[in-house]
């Protein structure tokens, strides 16, 4: 009997939500996808320090400046090592503290994508992670115009993901875990099974809504907190999913079912969601709106811990 990991394969594109190096090796994702925190990891992994030392060296500029352009090249070292490794696409963030900056957001990406251009590395390999404020993707509705294809993450409200569909935005990260976190510290029980987590209806929710309304962005799920969360969205484009994780759906051969299966029914969308509709729909989730606001914060401090780490590097 093949592992779950193996059967699940078959039903979803498995991503590895990691910059472990070793972990994807042996994993042999489709897409791997890295964030601020993962990669203030990376650099402390010994496989990352010539990345390290060679960001730094080549980084332009001086002071703050420097350091910014040397993370910048470590997140696109990294993300060439990657790509070594899986046939698909790595997602490269933009620095949280540019999430409610469009203009600084598209400057951003530019230069991310220059860089791997510089490194070899094409556009068709490449996914630009944005947050999904409404600044972010009116970023990625720009980018993707352009052929920069995004993925829109810390996505939380149904109102984010109607937004980042209707902006053509390539792929979208709704997250499952933090959903459920948020809900268990606010007094919900925990789920009886994993069809009644919060954050499995919450992406089913939204992938049944772009399958009824043909909207062509992928729906990845992302930010796991157990297998049974991952197995009952078997059948969602992709699943982004952790080594821990991954490891254990490799150990079992226990039967895997679709969780996800098309209707088939087809419905007019509504019309497109304006800025004051947008910031209204997502204010009236507090879930999202608490959740969002934290997963910024929460990448652009670790952003600044590995500026800092470069930082003493530079002396």
């Amino acid at each position: 009997m093949p592992s779950q990991l193996e059967q699940l394969r078959s039903l979803s594109t498995v991503v590895a939500d990691t910059g472990d190096i070793e972990a994807i090796a042996r994993f042999k994702p489709m897409d791997a996808t890295t964030n601020p925190s993962l990669l203030f990891k990376a650099a402390s992994l010994p496989a990352y320090a010539a990345h390290v030392d060679g960001a730094l060296a080549r980084a332009a500029g001086s002071g703050e400046a420097k350091v910014a352009d040397a993370s910048d090249r470590l997140a696109v070292a990294i993300g060439g090592e990657i790509l070594k490794l899986i046939p698909g696409r790595v997602s490269t963030e933009v620095d949280a503290r540019l999430s409610f900056d469009t203009e600084a957001t598209v400057a951003k990406a530019h230069h991310l994508v220059g860089l791997y251009d510089q490194a070899g590395v094409g556009r068709d390999r490449l996914l630009i992670k944005i947050a999904s404020t409404w600044e972010g993707i009116r970023a990625a509705e720009r980018l993707e115009r352009e052929g920069i294809h995004c993925n829109l993450t810390l996505l939380f409200s149904f109102a984010q993901a109607v937004a980042c569909a209707e902006a053509g935005v390539y792929l979208i990260s709704p997250f499952v875990g933090r959903i459920l976190d948020w809900h268990l510290a606010n007094g919900m029980d925990k789920p009886a099974t994993p069809q009644d987590d919060p954050g499995v209806q919450s992406v089913t929710r939204i992938w049944q809504y772009y399958k009824q309304h043909g909207y062509q962005t992928v729906v990845m799920g992302a930010s796991f907190r157990n297998t049974g969360e991952v197995l009952a969205l078997a059948g969602c484009d992709r699943l982004t999913i952790s080594p821990d994780l991954l490891g254990a759906l490799e150990a079992s051969d226990a039967t895997v079912e679709r969780a996800l299966v098309e209707g088939g029914e087809r419905a007019t969308a509504p019309a497109a969601l304006d800025e004051a509709g947008f910031r209204w729909q997502h204010n009236e989730d507090p879930m999202a709106t608490e959740k969002l606001a934290q997963g910024i914060r929460n990448f652009a401090a670790d952003q600044r811990k590995l500026e800092a780490q470069l930082a003493a590097k530079l002396g």
